[in-house]
């Protein structure tokens, strides 16, 4: 009797678990709908009766306006495309051959090294040093390494790798070197096979900052033909924005000029490969979170 209660409080704790879940699923599906929504419906219904589950006035206006320089737009993906893998990949690895390094107990300037990781994160220089060192120094004026460079390493995402680093035993390190291994054998050989849901969880933070990189773009690379998608689109939004404001006056109907519409195809066309490559690295994404929040 009493193992059928505990059956019977089990199976309505599941269910209640299980109703949660969905409904939060459904209202945190709600909002990519409604966006999806808006950029099929006309600007003149959205301004006029607000945004549905359902498109409004089915329209296609948005998608013309964003996709009206085909040429561009596809430069604008191979761009984005290109500076999302390689600063992925190098990324990876420099964050991992530093990760590593931190978290070697033999390695006795670690903890100070550490501080000066950690202290960046507290401090910075500012926008005018930041632009003079790209630009004056270094020469990177309209040049894809200034995009590519300054997102490279970020000193959480060295903090979240030394933590994970930090489940794996030293006694896999001190074995190879009794085989007579060097560091850089024992990293590749030993260690980096064990870095999964480390490399899954830092490289779709990379990938996602490569992604949805703007504002480096606008600084630096003005002059070039071929910008990544996230700036191309901004200016579509901010041209289609200026248009609308400088007609206010005229006899052009607001409602005909796309506004709200245009930013939320623009949102489509951006966030929809992103959507689509979560669910490849989700189980090593989840499992890096928690085991690099839960280590010291």
């Amino acid at each position: 009797m009493i193992k059928v209660k505990r059956d019977m409080v089990s199976r309505i704790v599941t269910f209640t678990a299980l109703v949660f879940v969905s409904v939060f699923a459904v209202l945190c599906l709600l909002p990519f709908v409604m966006m999806v929504s808006a950029s099929f419906s006309s600007e003149n219904a959205i301004m006029t009766r607000g945004v549905g589950i359902l498109p409004r006035d089915l329209s296609l206006e948005a998608y013309s306006i964003a996709l009206r320089s085909p040429k561009y737009l596809i430069g604008a993906y191979i761009v984005s495309i290109i500076l999302t893998v390689t600063g992925t990949a190098i990324g990876l690895f420099l964050i991992s051959m530093t990760g590593y390094a931190l978290y070697r107990p033999d390695f006795f300037i670690r903890n100070k090294i550490s501080f000066y990781f950690y202290f960046t994160t507290l401090f910075s220089a500012g926008l005018a040093p930041s632009y003079i060192w790209m630009t004056r120094y270094l020469h990177l004026k309209n040049s894809y390494l200034a995009v590519l460079l300054p997102l490279l390493m970020s000193p959480w995402l060295i903090i979240l790798m030394r933590n994970f680093m930090r489940s794996i035993p030293f006694e896999i390190t001190e074995s190879g070197k009794i085989d007579g291994a060097g560091d850089f054998r024992i990293f590749f050989s030993l260690v980096f096979p064990m870095l999964k849901p480390a490399l899954a969880t830092i490289g779709l933070f990379l990938a996602l900052s490569y992604w949805n990189e703007w504002y480096n773009s606008m600084l630096y690379i003005p002059g070039l033909d071929y910008k990544p998608l996230q700036y191309y689109l901004y200016r579509i939004v901010n041209e289609a924005a200026a248009l609308k404001n400088s007609v206010a006056g005229a006899n052009v109907p607001i409602g005909a000029l796309p506004s709200t519409t245009l930013k939320m195809a623009t949102a489509v066309l951006t966030t929809g490969p992103i959507i689509l490559l979560y669910p490849f690295v989700q189980k090593y994404f989840i499992s890096g979170i928690v085991v690099g929040s839960v280590k010291g």
